[in-house]
């Protein structure tokens, strides 16, 4: 059975909202900036629920109000504060979700334009295989999967590409821009309007004014 047909469990890592996305700031008020975070998380994690080849989605956060946020969509999530950084949480949410045979995979929480069509090609381009999609410019990464069984082994951060690939990751969603648009600027967020925001951050962007 292929990991699409079996089922990929993604965890998705976010911090504190006021903390989080700082190179947003100014987007919208000050006072709407951590309402922004959340909908960038809520489009991301809606749209990657509805992926053929996707089972569960873990979010791991430090903010109750994204479990609150999360009620009732059917994602699951954990509010576990104190973890040093993004890969020790993704390697946390990870061991809760690996099995035997089971895939599992880290997705980024700020991809508010995601085509649930475009990750399921991905997972299916994959093919059991390690794999991870580098971000618009190719030196960041917004998913990464393990082989069948296998660790996670994220390496996120400043050159997360390159560092994947050091680690037998192979590229793929080289055609899927919805997945490779993650959104830390304001000109990020510009590129993923174009392609069509989540009716989430669309709405807290245009709580603004801006079309």
């Amino acid at each position: 059975m292929s990991p699409a047909a079996h089922g990929v469990d993604l965890v998705v890592p976010i911090k504190r909202l006021g903390a989080a996305k700082t190179r947003l700031r100014g987007v919208v008020p000050a006072d709407e900036h951590p309402g922004l975070v959340l909908a960038l998380l809520l489009d991301t994690v809606t749209a990657a629920a509805r992926a053929d080849g996707v089972r569960r989605i873990l979010v791991i956060c430090e903010d109750k109000r994204v479990p609150d946020a999360l009620s009732g969509t059917g994602v699951e999530c954990i509010d576990e504060r104190g973890l040093p950084g993004l890969n020790a949480a993704l390697a946390f949410g990870a061991e809760r979700l690996r099995s035997p045979a089971g895939t599992v995979g880290a997705l980024q929480a700020d991809l508010p334009a995601l085509r649930p069509a475009e990750l399921a090609a991905a997972i299916a381009e994959a093919d059991g295989r390690r794999a991870f999609c580098a971000d618009r410019p190719g030196v960041g990464t917004t998913l990464l999967l393990a082989a069948p069984g296998q660790p996670l082994d994220p390496h996120f951060g400043v050159g997360s590409a390159a560092a994947h690939a050091a680690t037998g990751a192979v590229r793929i969603g080289a055609g899927s821009p919805s997945l490779r648009c993650d959104v830390d600027t304001g000109d990020d967020l510009a590129v993923a309007a174009g392609l069509g925001l989540g009716p989430a951050t669309r709405r807290a962007r245009n709580r603004r004014g801006t079309a």
